[in-house]
């Protein structure tokens, strides 16, 4: 069952499906290439900033969800127990703060935050600052003693400067049909894989089906447990009985994923399709079958206000092959202490 715009599938289904009517649109990707590359020269010869600290950005080249989130949270984990004081700098997209900059805290709810920044913040604890202004918000965060910033979906915000670029890639969608906008989905040619420091491929096992241009490093969403929406309470992952149906409800860049891992923890799941972001009410859980409610963590923030005890997140842990630590270290050693 799906709620998403008619419109967004339709585009999704032309990029990854292929479709050909998508080429009449040749012309104006050639323009979005000519422009997308004239602001990239500009920002970074003309304004592009430094805040004075080492800015490591992760995003991706394409639209739609690539897992950047738990592999945020797994930087995060690293630095800090590497004694760090991290911050993240995120644009807050859907967010409706009462001011900007604004830094997350207990009182926020994901309506002011945005549920990307207030999933990271719940899992981590660091300091979470969102602005459109990524120079400004990277501002806040050193002025508040951070030693090295994550910039959350930043490898197109070429004004703030960084040290370390980091592009995730979903291996299950790929490129598509390898044009960027608005033929295909990608902001950037790949060519762009070429200029960042690490690739960072999202699969199901850490074993390659995707083959790239340069050296690139595979990374899987492991379950890790569930917990109550509501009082996040944290619960084993075989508290859901192996073969029991259940809704499952995802408003992220690419359900299916989730959907999939939930097949493999043995659950048969229907599947509630929403928009990445999608704010949702109650309303939407309004469904005509009893059955368990399941969801993502990301989801799940926006739904804490109005869920029922025994609905249930799912938490996942972004599993790194074992070369990617040593040679992530190793990069970060060389900007420690940042000068």
């Amino acid at each position: 069952m799906s709620h998403g715009s008619d419109r967004e599938a339709k585009w999704l289904a032309a990029w990854y499906g292929k479709k050909r009517w998508v080429y009449a649109l040749l012309p104006l990707e050639g323009l979005f290439r000519f422009f997308a590359a004239a602001r990239r020269l500009i920002l970074v010869r003309w304004q592009q900033k430094r805040v004075g600290l080492p800015v490591i950005v992760v995003g991706n080249i394409s639209v739609g969800g690539t897992g950047k989130t738990p592999l945020i949270i797994a930087l995060v984990n690293r630095l800090q127990a590497r004694g760090l004081k991290v911050g993240v700098i995120s644009r807050g997209y859907g967010s409706a703060a009462p001011r900007y900059p604004y830094v997350v805290s207990e009182s926020s709810s994901a309506k002011e935050a945005g549920d990307e920044p207030l999933s990271i913040w719940r899992a981590t604890g660091c300091a979470v600052c969102i602005d459109a202004d990524r120079v400004a918000a990277a501002r806040i965060l050193k002025s508040a003693g951070c030693d090295v910033l994550l910039s959350d979906d930043g490898l197109q915000h070429y004004r703030l400067g960084r040290a370390l670029e980091i592009a995730v890639v979903d291996a299950a969608r790929g490129f598509g049909n390898g044009h960027c906008l608005p033929v295909g989905p990608l902001r950037e040619p790949r060519s762009r894989l070429k200029k960042v420091d690490f690739v960072v491929v999202n699969q199901t096992s850490l074993e390659s089906d995707v083959t790239y241009e340069r050296g690139y490093y595979n990374m899987r969403l492991q379950p890790k447990h569930w917990f109550k929406v509501k009082d996040l309470t944290r619960l084993p992952l075989d508290y859901l009985a192996s073969g029991a149906h259940v809704h499952a409800v995802a408003g992220i860049g690419n359900p299916d994923r989730f959907f999939a891992t939930l097949g493999k923890l043995g659950l048969t799941p229907e599947c509630h399709i929403y928009r990445d972001h999608h704010i949702f009410t109650r309303e939407n859980f309004q469904f005509r079958q009893t059955l368990p409610v399941v969801m993502t963590s990301k989801d799940a923030v926006k739904c804490q206000s109005f869920a029922e005890p025994e609905w249930l997140a799912l938490e996942v842990d972004a599993v790194l092959e074992k070369r990617f630590w040593p040679e992530f270290e190793h990069a970060l050693d060389a900007l420690l202490p940042y000068e």
